[in-house]
């Protein structure tokens, strides 16, 4: 019928990289939302839609760290070399993972940026930011995606990151159901440090329904 899918990619650097449906040869079904704070990197980003700000659960300004080492990788939180030998970092490579630098960034919700673009409906919403994603999701306001795909730590390698158990309830709270899961990374346990979470509306109930 024309319409296109609208998908939103929290922590955008590079483009809408790491998902391989989204290449040259499907683009024209999408109509793509970047979210990139670091204004270097934003003006780099060929979309008709950009969010230049970060994202956070309601308006304020925050400290960003960003991690030059590892290819400009940032984040909310800082690093905590306490918890890198689960994630399987070795001691030689610590310092890619060290703070070359911080900036202040403007944050605000993804319901008052969306609104702002005049984005009336989210069919895709992918989260990938170190830490951040819980207070992302709450602001997410009356947006409802049909398919959320959310990086998931369940051993954090970020000081005071949320336990991924609150993160678990809050998406369950906006009434999702988990469909699929894949691990990220190296381990040094039975389960993954970390992993991607697909999940879709509940189907068990009339919202989800809907």
């Amino acid at each position: 019928n024309g319409k296109k899918i609208v998908a939103l990619d929290v922590g955008a650097q590079g483009g809408f990289n790491s998902d391989n449906f989204f290449s040259k040869k499907y683009e024209s079904f999408f109509d793509e939302i970047l979210v990139e704070p670091i204004n270097s990197e934003s003006e780099k980003l060929e979309s008709k839609f950009v969010i230049r700000k970060g994202l956070w659960s309601k308006k304020e300004r925050k400290k960003l760290f960003i991690l030059d080492n590892r290819l400009g990788s940032s984040s909310m939180y800082e690093p905590d070399e306490l918890n890198f030998d689960l994630h399987n970092i070795k001691k030689k490579n610590f310092d890619d993972y060290k703070i070359t630098r911080s900036i202040e960034i403007e944050c605000d919700t993804l319901d008052n940026q969306l609104s702002e673009l005049n984005i009336k409906n989210l069919d895709y919403l992918k989260i990938d930011t170190q830490g951040a994603e819980l207070e992302i999701l709450k602001g997410l306001g009356k947006y409802r995606p049909l398919l959320l795909k959310i990086e998931i730590h369940f051993f954090s390698m970020y000081k005071n990151a949320p336990s991924w158990h609150k993160l678990i309830n809050l998406i369950g709270d906006l009434n999702y159901v988990l469909i699929d899961l894949k691990e990220i990374g190296d381990h040094n346990t039975r389960i993954p440090a970390e992993a991607d979470m697909i999940f879709i509306p509940n189907f068990n109930n009339e919202a989800g329904k809907e």
